[in-house]
């Protein structure tokens, strides 16, 4: 089954390399900068193409004959990249976050004749699959809180933070409007606010308002929950410096020179530990109950090679969802969001399932790992 895979990053070569070494794919990597290609790990069953999305003639070629494009690439070619696939009858899957880059890809869904899948990976990803799937066991819902973080393992420094993925990506998170469902209606929130704090399995954490992480939930859950929002997890202390940086000296509106910094101050790790918690409350049989998927996901060695727990997760999140396409488990054609998405489907998947064990925590695989009562 040939895939374009279009981005020769982190999170692209892994995409790439978990494919090709299932045996099932034939991946044509793309990137428009030969070192990125050149980095890429020796599989076979991975080709390489020097590409620039921008150019037209160049991108259809490519696309022509190919089962799925898989747009790891920055959120500014989606468009472009969608509408090649989709004129090609080529089925297409992203990782963005980008709320107007999306809605340009479910504009062309309502037309395609393949499937188009945007948001998938992580946070947007993985976390709104397990979020409808414990919506579903509830009456009435109340309130679906999504928790996600990528954390330094080893954390050092007053932000406890290293990087571990896209800048320009952790940037907007911090900078841009947050959609959330409050009092029952769609809201805009502004980012690090709602700081609030919790616990897991002993570790203090602290989560805040980041952008980008719910997909097209608000409009799923729209009518039908009471508050719906997302945070990012961060070590305690890690928002107020950000905030004072972002607002007491304006680099919110200084987004380079605040690139700059972060990248000049703070190590990239690969020895990173992705946090989950999602929670979902409501009615049950007529008592108010809660239930709480969560786990905690490390880095790990894969085929010998290190992978961080960012890519790991990000990419398995966008590989299950192709896979499920091609095994004929999810809608061939049209939009395919990913609450559409069956749980189980996706946790058994031989990408999932990276989602339901680590190498030191392996409790999370039933659904409800936690649960309050109360009457009424």
């Amino acid at each position: 089954m040939q895939v374009l895979l279009l981005g020769a990053g982190k999170i692209g070569s892994g995409i790439a390399e978990f494919l090709a070494t299932t045996g099932d794919y034939e991946v044509t990597v793309a990137d428009r900068e030969p070192a990125n290609l050149e980095r890429l790990p020796p599989v076979p069953g991975i080709r390489t193409l020097q590409l620039d999305a921008g150019d037209a003639h160049t991108l259809d070629a490519a696309v022509a004959g190919k089962f799925a494009v898989v747009n790891a690439g920055p959120f500014n070619v989606n468009a472009v990249i969608a509408g090649a696939a989709a004129a090609k009858d080529a089925h297409y899957l992203d990782l963005s976050e980008d709320l107007a880059g999306t809605r340009v890809v479910r504009e062309l869904a309502a037309q395609s004749n393949s499937a188009m899948i945007p948001q998938c990976g992580l946070a947007p990803g993985f976390v709104s699959v397990a979020a409808c799937e414990l919506a579903r066991k509830f009456d009435k819902l109340e309130r679906i809180h999504l928790r996600v973080g990528a954390l330094p393992r080893y954390p050092a420094g007053a932000l406890k933070y290293n990087l571990s993925w896209s800048t320009d990506g952790l940037i907007n998170e911090y900078c841009n409007p947050c959609e959330a469902i409050a009092s029952g209606k769609p809201v805009e929130l502004q980012p690090l606010e709602g700081l609030e704090t919790f616990s897991l399995d002993g570790i203090d954490y602290e989560a805040f308002n980041t952008s980008g992480g719910l997909g097209s939930l608000r409009e799923t859950f729209a009518g039908k929950v009471d508050e719906l929002n997302y945070r990012t997890i961060r070590y305690p202390g890690h928002r107020d410096i950000m905030k004072a940086l972002l607002e007491d000296l304006k680099l919110r509106d200084r987004r380079e020179l605040l690139k700059d910094i972060l990248e000049s101050a703070l190590p990239h790790t690969g020895q990173d530990v992705v946090v989950i918690r999602v929670s979902v409350s409501g009615l049950r049989n007529g008592c108010l109950e809660q239930e709480t998927w969560a786990n905690r996901i490390y880095h790990r060695n894969i085929n010998g090679r290190p992978w961080s727990a960012i890519r790991l997760t990000t990419a398995a999140g966008a590989c299950a969802a192709l896979d499920l396409l091609a095994q004929g488990k999810l809608p061939g054609k049209g939009l395919v969001r990913q609450e559409d998405i069956p749980f189980g489907d996706f946790i058994h998947n031989r990408f999932g399932r990276y989602f339901a064990s680590g190498p030191e925590i392996i409790e999370p695989a039933p659904l409800a790992t936690a649960r309050t009562s109360s009457a009424a």
